[in-house]
């Protein structure tokens, strides 16, 4: 293999890593990021990314971090390595500040329902839901799955519930979890889901592609038409390439046609 294109493969790998963390100089506090689809089956560079993963990350971190900050930019993914993550962060004994950058859909909307504090910027959004996931095999193996999403859905009704303590009813939660709904900032802390409404911030947002557009319901228009006009660095690069090859040819038939 080239050693360009294994250079390639490897940035490709490291983009595909869903979260990051970092202990602070002093190692009193840490930045930890969950960006992008929660997945076991992420790669980086040494190697698989998961749940276990972070579990040594975060140990790594050190036993002196008094204080995480996490920071979530996700439009959700494996509920059950979620819900490992959310168990990780609980046994930690560092206050947890959690800031929903830009989004926090599915089984992302419930980790920060563990933290001591969750701040979203005006512009910032939370999609709350059942859990779903995808089952294959035999009968036995169909209804092992269903119930045990339907324990980690009763768990998630749980979180929020403690949470939004008496700004937030059974009966109101289960009416939303019941199909996709998207809460502002001020929605999610007018049900209690939220601590702080900081000011809007141009910075959050995410990447949502056509991939979560068709697996969510009632997507907010902002975030389709953010997909719909956004050029990536790639796509900008295709089209000057494009445009190029196209001079050149007009180039190479006025030579052509110019000797005739």
């Amino acid at each position: 293999m080239p050693k360009k294109h294994k250079h390639k493969q490897k940035n490709q790998q490291k983009q595909n890593k869903f979260f990051n963390m970092k202990a602070s100089d002093d190692g009193k506090s840490a930045d930890v990021f969950i960006y992008g689809e929660i997945t076991k089956y992420a790669w980086e560079e040494y190697g698989e990314v998961s749940s276990i993963t972070f579990k040594e990350e975060l140990e790594a971190l050190g036993d002196d971090v008094e204080l995480i900050n996490l920071y979530i930019n996700s439009p959700g993914g494996s509920v059950f390595e979620a819900m490992a993550i959310m168990a990780m962060l609980q046994r930690h004994p560092a206050k947890i500040i959690s800031h929903i950058d830009g989004l926090a859909a599915s089984c992302a909307s419930v980790i920060p329902m563990i933290s001591d504090e969750i701040r979203m910027p005006a512009n910032a959004l939370m999609m709350i839901h059942h859990a779903w996931t995808f089952a294959w095999g035999n009968a036995f193996e169909l209804r092992k799955t269903a119930d045990e999403i339907e324990r980690i859905s009763q768990s998630m009704i749980q979180y929020y519930l403690d949470r939004a303590g008496d700004k937030l009813s059974a009966e109101q939660l289960n009416e939303m979890l019941k199909e996709d709904t998207w809460l502002t900032a001020d929605e999610a802390h007018t049900y209690g889901l939220c601590d702080v409404v900081e000011e809007t911030n141009q910075a959050a947002a995410f990447a949502f592609g056509d991939e979560w557009a068709k697996k969510y319901s009632n997507v907010p228009k902002q975030l389709i038409e953010k997909q719909s006009t956004e050029i990536t660095a790639t796509e900008m690069a295709e089209r000057q390439r494009i445009a190029d090859e196209a001079k050149a040819n007009k180039l190479y038939l006025d030579t052509i046609l110019g000797g005739l």
